[in-house]
């Protein structure tokens, strides 16, 4: 595609993997995503977790209280899957409207992962009967044991425990989420086509550098953490190859900047506010805007069996400096690029 073009219009993306939170940081977030996509899968981590249908309805309610009046985004609802999980939540789940997935966190393995699963394998009967309904299963892919480098984990989770799962359970829907090694892009490619994958915008734009040359820079910081450059090059690329099994998801992750900026640093990138234009940047980097539409506006929402989007996004080549915080009355939060140029913004939005 011309690398000089200025202007691109696409089909209204969709966020398949979206933290928004609750009370006064859900408010002061969920416009930004609210402002470039149609739908967002939404995180059940919060404290304590979204574990039942009952429970994610009443969290839908209070994400669409907090959208501008004249807003038509849907969220789309997950549950936590814990030990507890029964086959009938499953089933309650695949008979709803709004609640589309359970997510899977090794415990301990990210932020509010303390009640996910410790033994996977004491959970594959709640596999088997997600396979049975068709749900899908959304699944955070590291291990979490201490002697394991923060770095292996997550090819060392797809060796041990991906893999066994797909064989286990070929129909089963599996979601990897947040992809950040050329194993796991081999592994997706691989797999049948009940296996997709998400791809968060820093892990196109960033290796680990970003985190650790010249200083911490914990706003850089997020689980599974920024690998090596090969790794970074083998996600833009499975990203830009118009596979379908590859589709949008920001993992962005607003945490109040007194968290990030710690003596223990909590993980997670805030991309929300610019989501689209980071993408934007990532895939011009590539040679590959002609793919971002695919990646963004379809593959996600084919792979989840869901309608395409009728509306249309415009991005446009316009240099704008990205806000240093963005605050409530509570909490400020620092995003992703913050005070950095970025030079693809979005203009224009129509819902259809």
């Amino acid at each position: 595609m011309d690398k000089l073009i200025d202007k691109l219009t696409i089909a209204l993306p969709d966020d398949w993997h979206l933290h928004v939170r609750t009370g006064s940081i859900l408010k002061t977030v969920i416009r930004h995503s609210a402002r470039q996509f149609g739908r967002a899968i939404i995180m059940p981590n919060l404290k304590p977790p979204i574990t039942s249908v009952e429970q994610a309805l009443l969290y839908r309610n209070e994400i669409l209280a907090a959208l501008p009046a004249d807003s038509a985004f849907q969220p789309l609802m997950t549950l936590y899957l814990t030990g507890n999980t029964s086959s009938e939540e499953i089933q309650k789940v695949a008979e709803s409207e709004h609640v589309h997935a359970f997510k899977l966190y090794p415990a301990g393995a990210t932020t509010n992962s303390d009640a996910g699963v410790g033994n996977i394998e004491a959970v594959y009967p709640l596999f088997a009967a997600m396979e049975k309904h068709g749900v899908p299963l959304l699944i955070h892919g590291e291990v979490t044991n201490a002697e394991y480098d923060i770095f292996d984990r997550e090819k060392i989770f797809i060796d041990s425990q991906l893999s066994q799962i797909t064989q286990q359970f070929p129909a089963l829907r599996i979601v990897a989420e947040h992809l950040t090694t050329l194993e796991a892009v081999q592994f997706v490619e691989a797999a049948n086509d009940n296996v997709g994958a998400t791809i968060t915008p820093q892990h196109l734009l960033y290796n680990r550098n970003a985190i650790l040359a010249g200083g911490i820079r914990p706003h850089f910081y997020c689980l599974p953490i920024l690998k090596r450059e090969h790794h970074r090059q083998a996600l833009l690329k499975a990203a830009t190859s118009g596979n379908p099994k590859f589709f949008l998801g920001t993992d962005s992750a607003p945490h109040p900047t007194s968290l990030k900026e710690n003596a223990c640093g909590c993980a997670g990138c805030y991309s929300a506010h610019a989501a689209l234009e980071l993408y934007a940047e990532a895939f011009e980097q590539a040679g590959a805007l002609d793919k971002l539409e695919g990646f963004a506006s379809f593959h996600g929402a084919d792979f989840y069996r869901l309608p395409r989007n009728t509306g249309t996004i415009t991005l446009e080549k316009n240099s704008w400096s990205v806000p240093a915080q963005y605050e409530d009355t509570d909490n400020r939060i620092t995003p992703l690029k913050a005070g950095e140029q970025l030079h693809w913004q979005l203009t224009a939005a129509c819902n259809g």
